[in-house]
């Protein structure tokens, strides 16, 4: 397809959805494909990419610089900046996904959020779920893909490694910086760090 094709194909669309009251900052550099499905009061930051197969519910906004392919974006959803989502990726309503936040073929359930510089892949989270800064699950071993489940009401302190297959029960609590590798149960804190070592008036050697 020439280029001048592709332009006036993406005119057609942006003026699709601005008719139908989707709001664009600076509809030039938001891009969709012809498959893209829309709701209602959705606003939608400059340097957009939308690829195939994507759905967006009503009251949603999408911050600018973010990707979104083969995704379910239910009602009431932040997006970005930044946000890079991949197929076989569902946001339920309420949910958050801020900026340098990658998903790939996962759940996030209602009013759960990602903030910020996370991976998840071949995850199911519940409702309420806060995952902190940093935080991966780690889900391919160099041969196959193992699932993480985290359950209603989990907190994931930030700069954590969760190790799948996994699955952290309901309103547990991970200590930041922790690499979790086994199952934890409903209510409980789980932590995984060295012991902090100081040594006093320390001089370099020179």
């Amino acid at each position: 397809m020439n280029q001048k094709k592709v332009i006036n194909i993406q005119l057609k669309l942006r003026n699709k959805f601005l008719k139908k009251g989707v709001k664009m900052i600076d509809p030039e550099t938001v891009f969709f494909s012809k498959d893209t499905k829309i709701g209602k009061n959705v606003t939608i930051e400059p340097y957009v990419v939308i690829r195939e197969n994507v759905s967006v519910g009503n009251n949603v906004r999408i911050l600018s610089f973010s990707h979104l392919e083969g995704v379910k974006v239910d009602n009431d959803v932040n997006v970005g900046p930044y946000a890079r989502l991949r197929p076989g990726t569902v946001l339920k309503s309420g949910s958050k996904v801020g900026n340098f936040v990658e998903v790939k073929k996962s759940i996030i359930g209602k009013n759960s959020k990602i903030n910020h510089l996370s991976y998840v892949g071949d995850t199911d989270i519940g409702k309420k779920v806060n995952i902190g800064a940093g935080t991966i699950t780690c889900n391919y071993d160099g041969i196959k893909k193992s699932k993480t489940i985290i359950d209603d009401g989990v907190f994931v302190g930030s700069n954590s490694s969760l190790v799948a297959p996994i699955k952290l029960e309901k309103k547990s609590i991970v200590g930041a910086g922790s690499v979790i590798t086994k199952k934890v149960t409903k209510n409980s804190l789980v932590l995984t760090r060295t012991e902090q070592i100081e040594k006093k008036n320390y001089k370099r050697k020179k």
